[in-house]
Parts: structure tokens; C-alpha cells; sequence
């Protein structure tokens, strides 16, 4: 008869490590401790200075504050800008910026630096950031209005939104919606489906609502290969009437063609019955020059077009080290602002 195999009682981890403790010699085990405690103080030290760097606002003083918005396409996390010294109670204008692909809130915000004019002219600045399960690029998927994406992730940046008013101060009835590329065209959703929540939108080189609506459509419309459809069956009255818009556009852009900005600001002024202006030039220094057009109603701007000539798939004047971003044109977080702000105004 065979002898079944017995398998060798081995020592527990515990035992092995109380045998080796035992063995160690008490300067041994003094060189130990003194190398894990430097490796432990290194670790920290370096924990410290992560944190700090994350908690660090990307330009200029004030609070970068992190959240997380949630809504029925799950959730997306944000990040708020707050000047400094704001006091209790005081109300600020609120600056929502939509990132383009390939971005985040940290790179579009140091791209854009608009923190550091919302420092000084005092006014808060929200970016909701798409995740990647959601595309793969990083992209809002403004175009999926058949799929239902697109109105869940506008829902998802509304909350953000009621949070930045609710939890934060920001000034419910002074909000604007600025977006980049992919962000323009959800800026411009947005606007369109709640404009009594914005009293500005600025579209920097994005598509207008109505002009793709899946993946295929949205890459035709990007070549300018598509017409936007009318959105409004009849001229809105004023009180019905979207907010006003700024569309910046550069004439080189290869990624979205300009097309598509001249698509938006006649989708707007078709909608509230506004006319052209005649368009001027603007040169400022050395920067690149700009042409101008206004869309106006009995004596309003509905909608500016501010093309700019040597400008690609770029923000115009933005920081020269980030991506999609060009120092050598006009400053558009600066014409965001002042556009913005006329409107706070009104």
C-alpha cells in the first residue's frame, strides 16, 4: 500500500519574523530603524508637497476648490476658482469654462488664465471636467442628442453649477458659459436649453446645436461639411431670447472648420430676428488682427463674431505652454470677460 505524501509543516510568516528579529544584533537593528524612519520622513515630505501642489490654484491667489457633480449620466468631478478675500455673504459673478479634448480643469485653466483676471476684476471661474469612461478623448459629447448624452452630461454641469451658487456664493443671476472646441458646442447647448440661467456664451472654435447629432455627424460638421438647422420654428421674444453671444474663431483652424462659427452666429440671430453689421478690423500691437461682426436687434447685440486671421484650433492668447493654446493672438479669456461682464451689467 502506498504511502499518501504529507506535506512538511512549514513556519508561519509571524515565526520567520520573529527569528530573523531575534537574530539581528542591536546595532543592527538600530541602522534599521534609522533608514526606515529616513525613508518614512522622505515619504511624507513627499506626500506634503503632492498635496500642496494639487491644492495649488493653477495662476494667481485665491482658493482652487475640488468637487464632484451627480446627476443621471453618474458623475463628474470640478474644480472652482475663488478670488481672494471674499467676504461672507458677498455674491460674485460666476465664469463657467468647458475644456476642450484632450484637457482637463488644471491645463485649461492655466491655458486659459482666466483665474488670473477673475483675481483681479473679482468674479469666480467653475470647471467641470469630462472623465475618460465617458470618452475616451476626454471630449463632452455634445453631439449625442439622439443617444441622450448630451442633455445628461448638461445636466451633469447644471449641478455643478447649482452647487458653485448653493455651497460657494457664486451670484445665481450673473452666470456665463465659455467653452473650447468640443466645450464651445456644450457651451452652446447649454445656453439653448436653459438661457434663463446664463446671461452670456462664448464658443471659442466649436459647432453649433442642431448640426450633428452622433459620432459620424459631428465629424462631418467639424470639416464644415454639414448645415445647422433652425432651432427656433419663429423669432424669439425677448424674454425668450438666448443669452448673447461671442463666437472667436481663427480663419486657419484645421480641426473645426470656420464655417461652423459663422453657422453659430447666424443660428442666433435667425432665432431673435437680428441683422449684420458691418464688420470692422481690430489690430492690437502685435498680436493677430481680428474682424469683427455684430448680429443686432432694434439696437442689441444678439451675437459677435470675432474671427482671427493666422489663428489655428488654438485659444487665442493662451499660455504658449500648454496645448490647443496660442500666445501670439488677442487675449480671448480677456474679450470672454468684458462680454460677460456687459451683460452682468444690463
Amino acid at each position: 500500500m502506498a504511502r499518501r505524501y504529507k506535506a512538511p509543516k512549514l513556519p508561519s510568516w509571524g515565526a520567520i519574523f520573529q527569528r530573523s528579529v531575534a537574530t539581528m544584533t542591536r546595532q543592527g537593528m538600530r541602522a534599521g530603524q534609522s533608514a526606515m524612519a529616513s525613508v518614512v520622513k522622505q515619504a511624507v515630505k513627499q506626500t506634503v508637497k503632492q498635496t500642496l501642489k494639487q491644492r495649488k490654484p493653477p495662476a494667481g491667489a485665491g482658493q482652487w476648490l475640488q468637487g464632484v457633480a451627480m446627476g443621471a449620466a453618474g458623475m463628474r468631478r470640478y474644480r472652482l476658482y475663488r478670488p481672494p478675500n471674499v467676504k461672507m455673504g458677498e455674491r460674485l459673478p460666476l465664469m463657467v469654462m468647458l475644456h476642450g479634448c484632450s484637457q482637463d480643469a488644471r491645463t485649461f485653466a492655466n491655458s486659459t488664465r482666466m483665474n488670473v483676471i477673475a483675481a483681479r476684476e473679482r468674479f469666480m471661474v467653475l470647471y467641470p471636467e469630462q472623465d475618460r469612461v465617458s470618452n475616451p478623448q476626454g471630449c463632452w459629447n455634445w453631439y449625442d442628442t439622439t443617444g441622450g448624452r448630451a442633455y445628461a452630461e448638461a445636466g451633469l454641469i447644471m449641478s455643478a453649477i447649482d452647487q458653485a451658487t448653493l455651497l460657494y456664493g457664486a451670484d445665481r443671476a450673473r452666470i456665463a458659459v465659455v467653452g473650447l472646441s468640443a466645450g464651445a458646442s456644450m457651451a452652446a447647448l447649454l445656453a439653448s436649453r436653459h438661457p434663463e440661467r446664463f446671461k452670456a456664451v462664448v464658443m471659442h472654435s466649436g459647432i453649433p446645436p442642431g448640426t450633428a447629432h452622433s459620432t459620424m455627424s459631428a465629424l462631418g460638421a467639424m470639416h464644415g461639411l454639414r448645415s445647422t438647422k433652425t432651432l427656433a420654428a419663429r423669432p424669439l421674444t425677448v424674454v425668450e431670447a438666448w443669452p448673447p453671444l461671442m463666437v472667436i474663431h481663427g480663419n486657419l483652424d484645421r480641426v473645426v472648420s470656420l464655417h461652423n462659427g459663422h453657422a453659430a452666429v447666424q443660428a442666433w440671430a435667425r432665432a431673435s430676428g437680428a441683422r449684420a453689421t458691418a464688420t470692422r478690423s481690430v489690430q492690437r500691437g502685435t498680436r493677430y488682427a481680428t474682424s469683427v461682426t455684430d448680429y443686432k436687434r432694434k439696437g442689441s447685440t444678439v451675437a459677435t463674431l470675432v474671427e482671427v486671421a493666422r489663428l489655428g484650433h488654438a485659444w487665442s492668447g493662451g499660455a504658449a505652454s500648454e496645448h490647443f493654446s496660442d500666445d501670439k493672438g488677442p487675449d480671448a479669456s480677456r474679450m470672454a470677460w468684458t462680454f460677460a461682464s456687459k451683460q452682468f451689467r444690463r
